[in-house]
């Protein structure tokens, strides 16, 4: 049983003594993150590659990096961890780029944008009585 014992020891000071770094989403080079002002959607594609996320009500286009290493089990340490958001007309041009920093996610500030609803439309009175009436039936498919 002390063998036993011993060896669980052992195998958990091993264990502890490697460090292990853990990239998610795109993993960024320094000199990518000096020239991020692209003007155009095809070299943001070209220099930074597939998007993490697209948008497509908004057209804006997600990338999501973050790197962290574990020295121990109970020591893990986000090194760095970045969202860049990337609007693009529909002239392929990138008309606003933000970069926000979720390791600081105390600093990080809610945006005032809203999604606005075109799908449906409302008059004054739908507005006001928008639940008042009969139900309009949706057609199924069997």
């Amino acid at each position: 049983m002390f063998k036993f014992f011993f060896y669980i020891c052992i195998f958990f000071i091993l264990a502890n003594c490697s460090n292990k770094t853990t990239y998610s989403g795109k993993i960024l080079i320094n000199e990518e993150l000096k020239e991020i002002n692209f003007k155009n959607k095809e070299k943001l594609i070209n220099k930074l590659g597939t998007p993490s996320y697209i948008d497509p009500i908004e057209n804006k286009y997600f990338y999501f990096s973050e790197k962290s290493e574990k020295k121990s089990i109970f020591n893990k340490e986000v090194k760095y961890s970045f969202v860049f958001v990337f609007k693009i007309d529909e002239n392929d041009h990138i008309t606003n780029s933000e970069v926000f920093n979720i390791k600081d996610i105390k600093n990080v500030k809610l945006s005032k944008d809203k999604t606005t609803n075109e799908i449906v439309r409302r008059g004054f009175l739908e507005k006001i009585f928008g639940g008042v009436g009969t139900q309009q039936e949706l057609p199924t498919t069997p």
